[in-house]
């Protein structure tokens, strides 16, 4: 899912309790309740290779743009006769549903928990008999066939049952419980009790990158032009220090390299602004649950002269990496005239980068 509903930076999937991901928190807590043919976690494209980092037991698939395209992917993979869908918004759901779901299995095409309504219903002005209203949860356990058949429809569907009652499939209604509270928004943090805080722990990554130097060609470095008339030899602008800064983020959160998410084979990346690819690659730290700490970076060059433009490269990483300029640091070199860097042939750069958990506990 987006999380757009969620109203914090990082995605609700990827918030941590102690250092445990929430959606490998909930298919880990799942699967310690029955014995499941197979388990297969279903999230955006984007972000799956980097899941399967954490850990490789279980299958992973691309979801589609809508719960319900996302179930149909998965369900091309399942060839039991009944399949149990949950969302990782439903957090801390207790054995005792799991058990209910199963007892019923061979009873209905699907089974659904519920939770009863205490309050007085009304829609628009026509109360309602609130005997006759359920609270939905998941997870629901139907049967494969059944459901298969009943997503396969242009209408979209909230839920299992909804779509299995469409077709006129039998529904069973067990008793849910007030623990499977869904996370939909930021305040429902503070009622899922079974979520720990996420560790204070701090992760640094390092990143290092040169390149040559190329005539006629703009000298971009920490997204600031720099007066001299030539650039970097690269396939992009050739922002040495915005790749350094890069690969010291991904380094940070353990999510490979530069060249993984953005190749130099690929005509889409072809002399494109590097201050785009960091600006991906924030998003993408943010979403999968961390916040940026400090940035620390060296530049190597015996030419040209660095300091004029450290004022504006510090401007304006801070700027792009979205932290206060105190935490962004420029330090600068000479290579003492040795080497590739001595004979003023090209630029290079190191960064280290410090990244911490989104604390959801502090809110």
């Amino acid at each position: 899912g987006s999380s757009s509903r969620f109203g914090l930076k990082p995605k609700k999937q990827w918030l941590r309790t102690e250092h445990t991901p929430l959606w490998l928190f909930v298919t880990k807590k799942l699967s310690s309740y029955y014995s499941f043919s197979n388990i297969i976690v279903v999230s955006s494209e984007q972000e799956l290779g980097y899941m399967q980092n954490f850990d490789d037991s279980f299958m992973y698939v691309a979801g589609g743009n809508t719960r319900q395209r996302s179930m149909q992917n998965a369900l091309q993979h399942v060839s039991t006769p009944y399949v149990m869908i949950s969302d990782v918004a439903r957090s801390c759901v207790p054995k005792i549903v799991i058990d209910k779901l199963i007892a019923q299995k061979g009873n209905a095409d699907c089974i659904v928990p519920y939770l009863n309504v205490s309050d007085t219903v009304v829609h628009e002005t026509q109360t309602i008999n609130r005997e006759a209203v359920k609270l939905i949860q998941t997870p629901q356990l139907s049967l494969t066939s059944a459901l298969k058949k009943a997503l396969n429809t242009s209408i979209e569907y909230t839920d299992d049952s909804s779509a299995i009652n469409a077709i006129g499939g039998k529904v069973i209604y067990v008793q849910g419980s007030n623990e499977a509270k869904k996370l939909t928004f930021e305040t429902d943090l503070k009622e899922l009790s079974c979520l720990k805080p996420p560790s204070m722990s701090h992760f640094t990554g390092t990143g290092f990158d040169i390149h040559p130097f190329e005539e006629g060609k703009p000298m971009v470095l920490g997204g600031i032009f720099i007066d001299v008339p030539y650039g970097f030899k690269a396939h992009s602008d050739g922002d040495v220090l915005i790749h350094s800064v890069i690969d010291a983020l991904l380094g940070a959160c353990g999510a490979g390299d530069i060249g993984e998410f953005f190749p130099d084979t690929s005509d889409e990346y072809k002399n494109i602004d590097s201050k785009k690819l960091l600006s991906i690659i924030v998003e993408f730290i943010t979403h999968v649950g961390y916040e940026i700490v400090n940035i620390d970076v060296t530049i190597i060059a015996q030419q040209p002269k660095i300091n004029p433009y450290k004022a504006s490269i510090k401007s304006s990483l801070a700027s792009l990496l979205h932290i206060g300029k105190p935490f962004v640091n420029i330090k600068a070199t000479t290579a003492e005239k040795l080497g590739f860097i001595g004979r003023k042939e090209g630029v290079a750069v190191q960064s280290i980068a410090t990244l911490n958990y989104y604390n959801w506990n502090a809110l």
